[in-house]
Formats: C-alpha cells, structure tokens, sequence
C-alpha cells in the first residue's frame, strides 16, 4: 500500500483546484533509475490508467503506481512540508537503506 499522509492530502487537493483537473485525476507516482543515491522518485497528476497499474486509495486519494515501482514504494508513506525549510513533496520510504542528501533518491 501506498499511504498519503493529511499534508499531501491538502496540498494535491490544493494543487488539481488550481490547475483545474477534474475529479478523474489522481496522483502517479514511479521509481527510475537515477540520482546521487541509484533511484529516484517521480510524482504526476494522470488520468489514465496503464494495464499493470496497482491501483490504492488511502485518505480519499487515490495513488497509483507501476508494479515495478510498487515493488520499492511499498508502505511509502507520500508527505509534504512547506514554509521556510520545507521540502516540498517527499516520500516516507522504510524500505530506502539510504538516501541522498537532498532527499530526491534513495537506494535499497
């Protein structure tokens, strides 16, 4: 499962308002091959489902993702943090062993 904690929640709700997308959008997020760390994550707004979509809703939203991405997001926990010294959108990952500094990948 892939969970959206409450300050994901508000600020996708937030951002599919501002950009106008209807009610059949939902969040895509993946895993490539990249960054300082070996992998990085990838977030998008689709409305499309793929044939090997693993499809979850967790606190009213729904998240999809590729089954090999799901295979390293499993249990990821989708996160935001604003102000100041705020991330941005980042993603709680217990099955990363380390990530980069900057927190955009991670290994395992």
């Amino acid at each position: 499962m892939i969970l959206v904690a409450d300050s994901a929640k508000e600020k996708i709700q937030e951002i599919l308002k501002q950009e106008g997308l209807g009610d059949d959008y939902f969040v895509r997020v993946s895993v490539t091959s990249g960054g300082c760390s070996g992998l990085t994550y990838k977030m998008d707004f689709d409305n499309e489902s793929q044939p090997n979509d693993q499809v979850f809703e967790d606190n009213g939203m729904k998240v999809v993702t590729d089954l090999k991405s799901f295979l390293y997001l499993c249990n990821t926990t989708l996160e935001f943090s604003g102000g100041l010294n705020g991330k941005g959108f980042y993603f709680n990952n217990p099955n990363a062993a380390r990530t980069c500094g900057c927190g955009e990948s991670f290994a395992v």
